[in-house]
């Protein structure tokens, strides 16, 4: 019976892993310079071009940002080309102006057997449940529900997110260090119940894009669960596959 070859992780690949630990605990926070790829070559005794290709790699995963002459930066949220990477919804006119998040309320609560499947905790823990819309050009066109893991959002209130100016995944960078790294959706068709169409000044009935959401962040951790409604009047999802 032929054995199975065991089997070894690339080198470049390895050092990205270092990398991504040195991320993951702080050493470098988001929007700060990180070695250059002599030092880092150096640090762990590997040449300049097996660094390089971990950082290449890491570029390509939105990671870490190249900036020519300047060297090489963690990725941040904070940075507002960062904003359109995790929103999908463009404006038909081509207007790529941010949009206004309005919170509307912000609650604790246990969290519930989907909760706790979507989150990978357990049933009960605590969670902050946050509802939000996003204007375009002072129009609603999304309402979020979204659900976070309460130990990883520790004094997060209504009033936290209405005196935040920027985007949501700014403020769980900058005020609780957490970077979100990748999230998977899942689109369908659903039509505007009542709440939902007074919220997004639609008639009940209008077709509407139900965009569900997990997103990670380093280690592969689910850190947020929402379910949005998008009004696609003037308004339509882009997704680009290459």
């Amino acid at each position: 019976m032929a054995q199975e070859s065991p089997t070894f992780s690339p080198l470049y690949r390895q050092i990205k892993s270092l990398i991504l630990q040195a991320l993951e605990s702080g050493e470098w926070r988001p929007g700060q310079v990180i070695p250059s790829e002599q030092e880092l070559a150096a640090r762990f005794s590997v040449s300049q071009g097996t660094v390089r290709k971990a950082i290449d790699e890491m570029a390509a995963d939105n990671l870490l940002i190249r900036k020519q002459g300047k060297g090489t930066f963690v990725a941040s949220h904070n940075d507002p080309r960062a904003l359109f990477r995790f929103l999908r919804l463009v404006p038909m006119d081509g207007d790529l102006a941010p949009p206004q998040s309005v919170p509307m309320d912000c609650w604790r609560a246990k969290a519930g057997q989907e909760a706790s499947r979507m989150l990978g905790i357990e049933l009960g823990d605590p969670i902050i449940i946050v509802r939000r819309l996003l204007k375009f050009a002072a129009k609603p066109v999304v309402i979020d529900e979204i659900y976070l893991p309460g130990e990883v959002f520790p004094g997060l209130t209504l009033e936290v997110l209405q005196s935040w100016s920027g985007s949501l995944y700014s403020l769980f960078e900058t005020r609780f260090g957490l970077r979100m790294i990748r999230a998977q959706e899942r689109l369908r068709a659903v039509a505007a119940d009542r709440s939902t169409s007074e919220a997004l000044k639609v008639p009940e009935g209008t077709p509407l894009l139900s965009v569900e959401r997990v997103t990670y962040t380093y280690g592969d951790r689910p850190v947020e669960w929402r379910r949005g409604l998008y009004s696609t009047a003037e308004h339509f999802y882009l997704n680009e596959l290459n």
